[in-house]
């Protein structure tokens, strides 16, 4: 299945002459067709009703040559009707538009082997400060490897920082991923990435809004970054201060209804208070690791994380009497039976029977009649237990 050659045409040119989500054509675009949005534009353009600039434009773009010069490229058209295109991204046709920018793309130009429905089939987008800190590095790789060994494909926009961590996660671990760009994808931005960014079209998948040769500009930041939030099915930002980009890409997942997550840093870091705003005020669910990302995403009841515990103690497993005893058992000089009942406010029988119990546990040792924590076992008490009074020989 394909669109009928005479609409990817059209969209071909309408890629060429637009500004990348510039809703005044992608909705048009959406609404009409854009055979029939080109045609009323050549309309225009013969009664003299458009500006010179766009006029030239219409009039210089030769479409089925500039699909043979992408090919030579290693680039293809993918529009709507095509049979990779993915569903998911109509949603952007009802989606609030942000920083007038929005809309579903008239086409994506891919380069790369994987099919783009498949790619972003089960996809993450994993995005954050261009400026990451160690910390905020070390967790992209992390959470993007776990995505990765799970089969979720990594989509991020292969910029400097949490961006490039991300990529390099999911790749490292052998998994797919997905660079969106603000240039054409036959170029490289930024160029320090090159390698990173041919490598992925090697084993993955580079896609741009823009045109082949197109270059990065701000107004085209914002619309890729409604691309990374669409083609996925959740989005995790991982450090952002409060005036980033990648909370642009939140918002945008916010707008679609896509999961947003955010992972906590120091309450002190610059980096991490946009992350931090977007769990207080705007109902982003907190994330630590990859595994909690992936219940997020996942179908619901697919994949349940236990509830972390603490690994058991030999504490965990006696009766609230046992605890009691243990507790008034001096930690260094021993005590009888008798002085420990008291110290425990409990009968004599009653603290024996307990100290025996303990002395199987092999939590106390017992001696010339007198009792006393085993060697290492004060831990148990906690780094948190009152001090003890006096000479410090037991517990109150």
């Amino acid at each position: 299945m394909s669109a009928p050659e005479a609409e990817r045409l059209a969209r071909v040119v309408l890629s060429r002459i637009g500004e990348p989500g510039d809703p005044r054509l992608t909705d048009l675009v959406h609404e009409l067709g854009a055979a029939t949005v080109l045609a009323g534009l050549r309309d225009q353009a013969s009664a003299g009703e458009l500006a010179a600039d766009l006029h030239d434009r219409l009039t210089s773009v030769d479409a089925a040559r500039e699909l043979e010069a992408a090919a030579g490229r290693g680039l293809r058209f993918v529009v709507p009707g095509d049979a990779e295109w993915p569903d998911h991204l109509a949603a952007l046709s009802h989606a609030p538009h942000l920083h007038e920018r929005g809309g579903v793309p008239v086409g994506l130009w891919c380069r790369g082997p994987l099919p783009l429905d498949e790619a972003v089939g089960r996809a993450v987008a994993v995005v954050g400060s261009r400026s990451a800190t160690t910390y905020g590095a070390a967790v992209a790789t992390d959470v993007a490897a776990v995505l990765a060994r799970e089969s979720w494909t990594v989509v991020s926009g292969a910029a400097f920082g949490i961006d490039q961590a991300a990529h390099r996660g999911s790749l490292a671990a052998h998994g797919p991923t997905v660079a969106v760009l603000a240039c054409g994808a036959d170029r490289a931005y930024p160029t320090a990435h090159r390698a990173m960014i041919d490598y992925v079209a090697d084993v993955g998948l580079v896609v741009s809004e823009a045109p082949p040769g197109a270059a990065p500009t701000r107004i085209r930041f914002l619309a890729r970054n409604r691309l990374i939030a669409a083609l996925a099915r959740g989005t995790v930002v991982v450090e952002a201060a409060l005036r980033s980009g990648a909370l642009n890409t939140a918002s945008w997942a916010q707008g679609l209804g896509r999961v947003v997550m955010g992972v906590p840093g120091p309450v002190t870091s610059a980096p991490s208070a946009g992350v931090h705003q977007l769990v207080r005020a705007r109902d982003a669910l907190l994330v630590t690791c990859g595994e909690e990302v992936l219940e997020a995403v996942s179908p619901s009841g697919s994949f349940a994380l236990a509830e972390p515990r603490a690994p058991e103690a030999p504490r965990d497993r006696l009766t609230a009497r046992e605890r009691q005893v243990l507790d008034a058992v001096p930690l260094l000089r021993g005590a009888d039976a008798r002085s420990i009942g008291r110290t425990a406010g409990l009968s004599a029988a009653r603290t024996q029977e307990s100290l025996l119990v303990l002395h199987r546990a092999g939590l106390v040792e017992h001696g010339l009649g007198r009792w006393r924590v085993r060697d290492g076992e004060h831990v148990l008490h906690g780094s948190d237990a009152p001090a003890p009074p006096g000479d410090g020989t037991s517990l109150p």
